[in-house]
């Protein structure tokens, strides 16, 4: 049975994904990004266990979304709420209620995903065995543009709230935002148990705070400071079935990041499904006591947004006071919601090497370091939120209508997806189930439908442009594979045996100068075949007669041809040279060509490009002509042979 990249069974025959993307190797299973050691020996509980989560670094590396979420979603019910009158705000505590309920649905249906999909994928992995292929390809691309606005929203978020409690750092809140992004990329590069361990502290201390202010809010029994500067201006609106809807939808970006445990089900210990599952009733428990705690706070008091600072903030100076405790509590809950992005940098890089094994993107998203990580996926992940903190300024009220709405056009996908999966397999007591999902699905489309009406000229109309490019990218990555796969007859056999005749090759070394790596060059060149010819580039008549001196006193056994380019061009001399010989001589040949290479990733740019960019030229303009490359590997006081490439 053929094997994925990422060591999971693949499929056989029309389905079965190409082992190596065609065209040229441009990605190699070792190095800086793949990992470039060796995976360690089967450990007592599976291979590499200890380098998995358990269910309290579960909660740590992927959950202080969701839990971080109650910073905003109950500011943005009040938002919503304050528009109909100051004393509207009150309603934030039985639309808060009615969002704990829905919470509590998609925890249901989301321990249900993680025991039916444990490979990981959340609502693409239902979508796409559920829904079909094309609802899987909306979940995909619904799920990226949370992923990704999950980093930037959180970013963003972080930075104003520490602003809040540092004016100072107003006017450089993408600077802040970049840079932390910059600390999770590496961290998450180290290794995903390790960015747990990172965000144990914090986390703990975010809940501790969230608590905290509702405890001591609730015992005070009023609040007794106040921060910011006057209520937020608003227009008046009468208070409706449609503003209340409109504040529901608003509210449930406080669910946002509860779908992440069941995408990165890989990436717990064994049992994985039982911890993760755990780890989904934890969160949903945190996330529902925290949501109404603070809305209580606000029904009691009647806080309505003020400028300058954040509704959780004027919560906490009423709670604690405006002193030490005040600015303590804003940097915990700033480091938190900036924290928040590692959500997406756990979650995201999962499900691109699930739709790489699908041949929806690249394989290079399948590979995975030692630790392991998709080092790709956390690559990409930093990318694209960084060229998103960067369009809109590092402000979070550009980015919320385009989150909500990618958030729950997966649960709404996830939940339907789970009635017909339900329908279709009728299991015990199958039907009270499929209600409860019909439910959430009902709700959550309906707070997608009003977050699309009501935000679409807010820049909704975004995500209605990029999941359909999304979608269509997906889909032409896919058609190539196939394309290509049937074209190379993958997972075939073939038609003729190989042919075991032998030939003498004509193994062409293009030479700089005369060293150790050439002299090692034609060593290996010798060793495949007997007609071996040295080629080399000479812009001037000195620089030719002393390279020709020196190689006649090396006296190789080779012989050397020098080619003049008066115009100090090096590659077009060599690849006219290699087509002249091909159509003038007849048998096979073969380009062995030199390249230098550092041990340490840090030191690769520096060295010449010329090997890489002359084994380029070769495979294009003289087609049919097998080119490979001699490595060696240096590190400053020693050389040493890295490993040489046969004909293929």
């Amino acid at each position: 049975m053929p094997t994925t990249d990422a060591g999971r069974p693949g499929p056989v025959g029309e389905d079965a994904a190409p082992a190596h993307a065609p065209g040229r190797a441009l990605v190699h299973a070792r190095g800086p990004l793949a990992g470039a050691r060796r995976p360690k020996l089967q450990r007592r509980h599976g291979e590499g266990d200890k380098s998995h989560l358990t269910s309290a670094q579960g909660l740590v590396a992927l959950s202080l979304d969701a839990l971080s979420s109650v910073a905003y979603g109950p500011e943005a019910i009040a938002l919503v709420l304050v528009t109909a009158g100051v004393l509207q705000t009150r309603l934030t505590l039985p639309v808060t209620l009615a969002i704990a309920g829905l919470l509590a649905v998609l925890v249901v249906s989301y321990r249900q995903v993680i025991a039916a999909h444990p490979d990981g994928g959340g609502s693409y992995a239902v979508a796409k065995s559920d829904l079909g292929p094309r609802m899987g390809l909306l979940a995909a691309a619904a799920l990226v543009i949370d992923y990704v606005l999950t980093v930037a929203v959180s970013l963003a978020a972080g930075a104003a709230a520490l602003a809040s409690a540092f004016p100072a750092l107003r006017p450089h809140l993408l600077a802040v935002s970049l840079a932390v992004l910059l600390v999770l990329t590496a961290v998450n590069l180290y290794g995903i148990t390790d960015s747990a361990r990172f965000l144990m502290v914090p986390t703990l201390l975010f809940i501790v705070t969230i608590f905290g202010i509702v405890a001591a809010g609730l015992i005070r029994g009023h609040p007794v400071a106040s921060v910011g500067g006057a209520p937020a201006p608003h227009a008046h609106e009468a208070l409706g079935l449609m503003l209340m809807l409109k504040a529901f939808s608003a509210g449930c970006a406080a669910l946002t990041g509860v779908e992440a445990i069941a995408n990165g089900v890989p990436m717990f210990r064994r049992p994985r499904v039982a911890r993760a599952q755990r780890t989904e009733l934890m969160l949903g428990a945190l996330l529902g006591a925290m949501l109404i705690g603070l809305a209580l706070l606000i029904r009691r008091d009647v806080l309505a947004p003020r400028e300058g600072v954040t509704l959780l903030a004027q919560l906490t100076a009423g709670a604690l006071g405006t002193g030490w405790l005040y600015q303590a509590a804003s940097i915990v809950v700033a480091l938190a919601l900036t924290l928040a992005a590692n959500t997406s940098f756990g979650g995201l890089p999962v499900l691109l090497s699930l739709l790489a094994e699908d041949r929806r993107l690249p394989h290079l998203f399948t590979l995975r370091g030692e630790r392991p990580v998709h080092r790709y996926g956390v690559l990409a992940v930093a990318a694209a939120a960084a060229l998103l903190l960067t369009a809109v300024d590092a402000r979070t009220h550009s980015l919320l209508p385009l989150f909500a709405i990618g958030v729950f056009t997966g649960f709404t996908i996830s939940q339907t997806g789970l009635v017909l999966h339900w329908a279709r397999l009728r299991p015990p007591r199958w039907a009270g189930t499929a209600l409860l999902n019909g439910t959430g699905a009902a709700l959550t489309g309906v707070a997608t439908l009003v977050l699309l009406v009501t935000k679409f000229g807010e820049g909704a109309w975004v995500v209605v442009v990029t999941v359909p490019l999304l979608m269509l990218l997906f889909a032409r990555i896919r058609h190539y594979y196939d394309r290509v796969g049937r074209e190379l007859g993958l997972g075939r056999i073939p038609a003729e045996r190989p042919d075991g005749t032998r030939a003498d090759w004509r193994i062409i070394v293009p030479v700089d100068d005369l060293g150790a790596m050439t002299g090692k060059a034609l060593s290996t060149a010798l060793s495949l075949s007997g007609d071996v010819v040295a080629v080399a580039v000479s812009s001037g008549e000195d620089r030719t007669r002393a390279l020709r001196e020196r190689w006649d006193r090396w006296d190789p056994g080779v012989r050397l041809d020098i080619l003049h380019s008066p115009r100090d061009t090096k590659i077009r001399p060599v690849v006219e040279y290699v087509r002249q010989a091909v159509a003038r001589e007849d048998g096979p040949h073969l380009v062995l060509i030199p390249i230098v290479e550092s041990n340490r990733p840090r030191y690769r740019f520096l060295y010449d490009q010329w090997s890489l960019l002359l084994a380029e030229a070769v495979r294009e303009h003289v087609p049919g002509v097998p080119v490979c490359m001699e490595p060696y590997r240096v590190s400053g006081d020693r050389v040493r042979r890295a490993g040489a490439s046969g004909p293929p």
